[in-house]
C-alpha cells in the first residue's frame, strides 16, 4: 500500500501518494532553479497528463505558467492542453489554467489572444478563486498589452460588486494596469472609482481604488503635457 503524506489548499488537507509527493517535489525543484527550465519544460508539460493527479496537474499548470514567462515560445505547443482545463470540473485546476495564461500572456500576449474569449468567461466561474484569478491573469497580461482590454473594462467596474471579498480587493487593480498605459480607456471610470475609493466598506478595495485613480490621472498629466 503507497504511504501518503499531505499537502494543503486553503484550509482542506489533500492526501497525496508517495508517487505523487515525490512529482511534486521534484516539480517544486525545477520551479526553484530557472536555470533548468529550457531543459524541463518537456517533463513538466507531461504532467498535464490525464493520468496524473489533481494535486500533480495543478503544481504542473503552476510551473508552467512561470516557464512561460520567461520562454513563452517554449510553452507554445503545450497551450491547448492548458487551456482544456479552463473548464476542468476540478476548481484548483480551472483555476491554475487561468493563472498560466496570464504569466504566458504576459510575456507575448499574441500566444494568448485566440483562446481570449475562453479566458474571458472564466470572471462567471462560481468559484471565488477562479474569478480571482481572471482578475489577475487579466492584469498580467495587460501589464504589456492593455490595448486588449480597453473595451472590457465594463466587466471589470461589474466586478466591484462580486460576492467574493478577495476579487472585489483586486477588481480595482484592473484600472490601475490599464490607466497607466492607456488612461484614456480608463477616464470614463474615474468617477465610480473615486466614489469607491471614498465610499467602499473594504479599507483595501479603498485603496485600491485610490492607486487607480492616482496612476490614471497622472498619465492622463504625461500625455496632456
Amino acid at each position: 500500500m503507497a504511504l501518503k503524506s499531505g499537502i494543503h489548499y486553503g484550509r482542506v488537507k489533500i492526501m497525496l501518494s508517495s508517487n505523487d509527493k515525490e512529482i511534486i517535489d521534484e516539480l517544486r525543484k525545477i520551479q526553484k532553479s530557472r536555470d533548468c527550465w529550457k531543459n524541463n519544460i518537456d517533463f513538466v508539460a507531461d504532467k498535464l497528463n490525464e493520468i496524473y493527479s489533481v494535486e500533480v496537474k495543478a503544481k504542473a499548470l503552476w510551473v508552467i505558467g512561470e516557464i512561460g514567462l520567461i520562454y513563452p515560445e517554449k510553452v507554445k505547443e503545450y497551450i491547448d492542453v492548458i487551456v482544456g482545463y479552463i473548464e476542468d470540473e476540478h476548481p484548483k485546476l480551472r483555476e491554475r489554467s487561468v493563472n498560466a495564461l496570464g504569466r504566458i500572456g504576459r510575456a507575448d500576449k499574441n500566444l494568448i489572444i485566440p483562446y481570449m474569449d475562453k479566458l474571458m468567461k472564466t470572471r462567471e466561474d462560481d468559484m471565488e478563486k477562479v474569478r480571482l484569478a481572471f482578475v489577475w491573469a487579466c492584469e498580467n497580461i495587460a501589464t504589456n498589452a492593455p490595448e486588449l482590454f480597453c473595451e472590457k473594462l465594463e466587466l471589470f467596474k461589474d466586478m466591484f460588486s462580486d460576492p467574493g471579498e478577495k476579487v472585489r480587493i483586486e477588481a480595482p487593480e484592473m484600472f490601475r494596469v490599464v490607466g497607466k498605459r492607456k488612461p484614456e480607456c480608463v477616464r470614463p471610470y474615474l468617477e465610480k472609482l473615486e466614489y469607491i475609493a471614498k465610499n467602499d466598506k473594504h479599507p483595501i478595495v479603498r485603496i485600491h481604488s485610490r492607486g487607480a485613480v492616482r496612476i490614471t490621472k497622472d498619465a492622463l498629466k504625461k500625455d496632456n503635457a
